[in-house]
């Protein structure tokens, strides 16, 4: 039998000399390149043993330079990249991405949707055109979103069923403060969309450097309840992390976070769902 492959399904890279990051201002932590070379020193030694790059910028070369990286990488095994939604050729932008090196990596698209004004970004008739095209091309979407804007993203699910939406970071909860409705409402919903699967990933950032697994609990019970092991993926979000955490300290309350699941179960939500909804063995 061959052992469980370990796969951290969310995390990013920069360069701020090659793309410059305004986000990043204030974030001294983080506030400087990390390249692959960074990723595998940290990979290594926690036993991952494949990963997906995930977008920052909305900037299709910068998908291209990831895919490039990715390309080769024995280490990344797919990329989450950008392309603009709202494009009346948007298929067309994917075909060359698929046509650039390392373009077989490409496994999704994902627009930061959480700091759009308009809580209905998703619905809109453009957007939704885009997500067809996604599905077209056979890729999944990355969905990030904060609580408020999970309605929209539900109707957008229901609008384009079959396109498989991978919800980013479980769409924020509120970790620190504890107040899980409607959020957890809104989550179960969405859950019950058999087209949607969820990235436990993130939580730490968003409970602050003094966190703890208990903190994390609460959030990650509601979504193994909604979505079960088998729609759930463990992320690293490094090194957005490392304001919260170590890479290790992540993926150690991951574990715990797991621990009273079966071992078939804790294998899919530490591998097995990204590799499947990925399809990161076809790479």
């Amino acid at each position: 039998m061959s052992t469980p492959r370990r796969i951290d399904a969310h995390h990013h890279l920069w360069d701020l000399s090659a793309r410059p990051q305004d986000w990043l201002d204030g974030l001294e932590p983080i506030r400087r390149d990390f390249g692959p070379a960074d990723l595998g020193a940290v990979t290594g030694p926690a036993g991952i043993d494949a990963t997906v790059l995930v977008q920052v910028l909305h900037d299709i070369d910068e998908t291209a330079e990831f895919l490039a990286v990715a390309g080769k990488s024995d280490l990344i095994k797919g990329v989450v990249g950008w392309v603009d939604l709202t494009a009346p050729d948007v298929a067309s932008q994917l075909d060359r991405l698929r046509s650039r090196p390392g373009g077989d990596r490409l496994v999704g698209i994902r627009h930061l949707v959480e700091p759009e004004p308009d809580p209905g970004w998703l619905t809109r008739p453009d957007v939704l055109f885009g997500l067809r095209a996604v599905r077209d091309a056979g890729l999944v979407y990355d969905v990030l979103t904060r609580p408020h804007q999970l309605p929209a993203a539900l109707a957008a699910v229901r609008a384009v069923p079959d396109l498989v939406f991978v919800l980013d970071h479980l769409s924020k909860p509120d970790v620190l403060g504890g107040a899980l409705e409607p959020w957890a409402t809104h989550l179960a919903a969405l859950a019950a969309e058999p087209n949607v699967v969820a990235k436990v990933s993130g939580l730490v950032t968003e409970a602050g450097p003094q966190w703890t697994v208990a903190d994390l609990r609460p959030p990650v019970d509601v979504a193994l309840e909604a979505f079960g092991p088998d729609r759930l993926m463990v992320g690293t979000d490094w090194p957005v992390c490392l304001l919260a955490a170590s890479y290790d300290e992540v993926l150690d309350a991951a574990s715990q976070l797991v621990a009273g699941l079966s071992p078939v179960e804790r294998d899919q939500v530490l591998g097995g769902t990204a590799e499947r909804v990925y399809r990161l063995g076809e790479r």
